[in-house]
């Protein structure tokens, strides 16, 4: 299934508040991007369902530049949206956050979103949550996004259609 969103529409650039930046996430990131995911290994297990693997411990740095890579292409090419979550500097990479395809019926848009074991003992999970939904609501033309893992438990998500 698609993403439901008009084919004139801009997608947003990401956004900003006190805490972070969100914008788009680029090959260009992958020295930061690797450095968040490697030292978060245990942490972001479950991020993308129970039983995920990723990120497995032998990521190496040219299997995350590739994955980057095609994050930004399909940004380009409209199919899914990853965004990466900066400090206020771009010094440190946060986390980020990836608009999916809906797998399941009824739903316009699939979101997932991690931060860093840091920021997530710094108490910026429910903070970078709270903003994300409140961006997706506001700037994004979706009606029914499913927060896997989220808004609804992984066992709920794998009854559905």
């Amino acid at each position: 299934m698609r993403l439901s969103i008009p084919n004139d529409f801009i997608i947003p650039s990401g956004f900003e508040t006190d805490k972070f930046k969100i914008r788009m996430l680029k090959v260009t990131d992958v020295v930061k991007d690797y450095d968040a995911v490697m030292t978060s290994l245990e942490h972001l297990h479950g991020v993308f369902g129970e039983n995920h693997k990723w990120p497995y411990p032998e990521l190496t740095f040219e299997q995350d530049l590739i994955d980057l890579g095609w994050h930004q292409k399909e940004f380009q090419t409209r199919s899914t949206f990853a965004y990466t979550v900066m400090n206020q500097d771009e010094s440190i990479c946060l986390g980020c956050l990836y608009i999916f395809e809906p797998t399941k019926k009824d739903y316009d848009a699939e979101v997932y979103m991690w931060v860093r074991t840091s920021a997530f003992e710094d108490g910026l999970d429910p903070i970078f949550e709270k903003a994300v939904k409140e961006w997706i609501k506001s700037e994004w033309p979706l009606k029914n996004v499913a927060y896997p893992g989220r808004e609804i438990t992984w066992e709920e998500w794998h009854t559905l259609e």
